[in-house]
C-alpha cells in the first residue's frame, strides 16, 4: 500500500489514505500507454475526407475528340485524372480510423498513468471539492492555494458548481470517475482525486 496525504481546499493536511499498489503504484510500461493513447486519438478522427473518382465526376459521356487525325493524344473521357477538373486517382474516401484493444490492457494503462503521476509526486487526494457557487474566480483562488497550475480533476458526478466554474479556465479539466482515461491523465501535469471517487476507481480498474 502507498500512503498519500489528504488535503482540503485550503491546502491543509486532514489525514492520510492508503492506495493499492497494484492500481496506483505499479510498473509503468510506456508502450502500453502509447498504444492506448493512439487508440483514443484514432477514435476521435473524423475520417470524412472525400474526393471524387473518375466515375463520380460530372461529365465524361462523350469522347472529347476523335481517336485519330487530330495530332493530339487520344482521349476517351474528360473525367480522366490527368485532366483539369477530372477525378482523383487514389484519393481519400470516408473511413473509420478506430481500432480496438483488450479491456484488460485499457485498465492496465489507466493504472499505469495514475502510477506515473504518483511516482512523480503529482497525484493529489482531496477530502472534497465543494464550491458554494458557480464562480471561476473562486476556482482559480483554490488552485492558487493548492499551487497547481495544470490538472485533471476527478470528482463526483453531479458536481455542477465545480464543472461550470472550471470549464472556462485554461489548463484544467473535470471528469467523473467513469470518464477517467489515459490521454487526459498524461495531458495534464497533476492528477487530483476527490477521496469519494477512489472506491469506484478501484472497482472499475480491478482485473
Amino acid at each position: 500500500m502507498s500512503t498519500v496525504k489528504i488535503v482540503n481546499t485550503r491546502n491543509e493536511s486532514v489525514g492520510e489514505i492508503e492506495l493499492r499498489d497494484d492500481l496506483f503504484n505499479r510498473e509503468v510500461k510506456e508502450y502500453i500507454l502509447h498504444d492506448v493513447v493512439r487508440m483514443q486519438r484514432a477514435a476521435r478522427r473524423a475520417g470524412n475526407a472525400c474526393t471524387k473518382t473518375r466515375v463520380e465526376v460530372r461529365g465524361g459521356g462523350a469522347k472529347p475528340w476523335r481517336q485519330k487525325g487530330t495530332g493530339r493524344a487520344r482521349a476517351g473521357t474528360r473525367t480522366s485524372p490527368i485532366w483539369r477538373g477530372g477525378g482523383v486517382a487514389f484519393g481519400p474516401k470516408p473511413r473509420d480510423y478506430s481500432f480496438k484493444l483488450n479491456r484488460k490492457v485499457k485498465k492496465q494503462a489507466i493504472s499505469m498513468a495514475m502510477s506515473a503521476r504518483l511516482q512523480e509526486g503529482n497525484l493529489v487526494v482531496m477530502d472534497q471539492f465543494a464550491m458554494e457557487a458557480i464562480k471561476s474566480k473562486d476556482f482559480v483562488t483554490i488552485m492558487k492555494v493548492l499551487d497547481i497550475e495544470n490538472a485533471l480533476i476527478i470528482a463526483d458526478n453531479g458536481n455542477e458548481e465545480l464543472n461550470k466554474s472550471s470549464r472556462n479556465v485554461n489548463g484544467y479539466k473535470v471528469l467523473p470517475a467513469d470518464g477517467l482515461n489515459v490521454y487526459d491523465i498524461l495531458l495534464h501535469k497533476k492528477l487530483i482525486l476527490v477521496q469519494t471517487v477512489i472506491d469506484s476507481l478501484e472497482k472499475r480498474l480491478a482485473i
